[in-house]
C-alpha cells in the first residue's frame, strides 16, 4: 500500500517568481481565445496553507501561454494510525501575479487536478477549491467527494462555463487568488488499526494541477 510519505521539496519558496516550462495542455482541452504571443511570466506573490509549506509548491508555464501548472510536494490530508487531528484537513492559498501582455486580459476556464487516496471503507474524502481576484467577490467552493473503499489515483475538473467567465479587468494589475483543500473523514472506519489519506502531490513533476488560460483582448482606447 502506498502511504503519504515526506517528498523532495520543489523549487519555489515562500514569495518567489517561477517561470518554468511545462508541456502544453492535452489535445482535448482546446484553448479559449487566441493567447498572445509574448512569454507569460507568473510570480507568486504569497502562498500560504498546511497543504503547502515553504518550498514545496511549484509553478510552471506552458510554452504557448494556454496553461499553467502548479505542483506540490508536501500536500496530504490523513487520518487514522500515525495521524494528529489537525492533519485531517489540508489547505492551500496562493496569490499570483499574471503578467500580461500590453492588449490581452485573461480568465481561468477549467482546473485539472489529480493525486492519489487510500480510503479504508466506510472513510471518506473532499477535493474542494475556489478562485478570484484581487479586490473582487470570492467564487463558491467546487467540491469534489470520495468515499472509501478506494485505493487508486484521482482525477478532477473545475469548468466554467464561457459566458460566465471572470476574466481580470483591462489595465489593471490584479492578482489571481487560488484556495485549495484536502479533508478526510474516519466516518465509521477503525482509525486505531487503519489509516486514510488523500494527497494531491508529487516526487516527480508528474502529478500536478492544470489550469487552463482563457484569452481575450482588451478594447483599443
Amino acid at each position: 500500500m502506498r502511504g503519504p510519505t515526506k517528498l523532495r521539496p520543489a523549487v519555489l519558496g515562500g514569495a518567489a517568481a517561477a517561470l518554468l516550462t511545462v508541456a502544453a495542455p492535452p489535445a482535448g482541452a482546446a484553448p479559449i481565445g487566441v493567447p498572445p504571443p509574448d512569454k507569460i511570466v507568473i510570480d507568486v506573490v504569497t502562498v500560504n496553507g498546511s497543504g503547502c509549506p515553504a518550498g514545496t509548491a511549484n509553478v510552471a508555464v506552458s510554452p504557448d501561454n494556454t496553461a499553467f501548472t502548479v505542483s506540490y510536494s508536501n500536500y496530504t490530508a490523513q487520518v487514522g494510525v500515525g495521524s494528529k487531528p489537525t492533519d485531517a484537513r489540508r489547505n492551500c492559498q496562493l496569490s499570483l501575479n499574471v503578467h500580461v501582455p500590453q492588449g490581452f486580459t485573461y480568465a481561468v476556464a477549467r482546473a485539472d487536478y489529480r493525486g492519489f487516496a487510500h480510503l479504508e471503507k466506510g472513510a471518506a474524502g473532499l477535493e474542494r477549491a475556489n478562485y478570484y481576484f484581487q479586490g473582487m467577490q470570492q467564487t463558491s467552493f467546487v467540491n469534489h467527494h470520495f468515499t472509501g473503499p478506494l485505493n487508486d489515483n484521482w482525477q478532477t475538473s473545475d469548468t466554467t462555463d464561457i459566458d460566465a467567465l471572470v476574466y481580470a479587468p483591462c489595465g489593471a494589475m490584479r492578482y489571481f487568488n487560488i484556495n485549495t483543500e484536502l479533508r478526510v473523514d474516519a466516518g465509521t472506519s477503525d482509525t486505531s488499526k487503519t489509516s486514510s489519506f488523500l494527497m494531491m502531490d508529487s516526487t516527480d513533476g508528474n502529478i500536478s494541477t492544470l489550469y487552463h488560460f482563457a484569452w481575450k483582448q482588451c478594447p483599443a482606447r
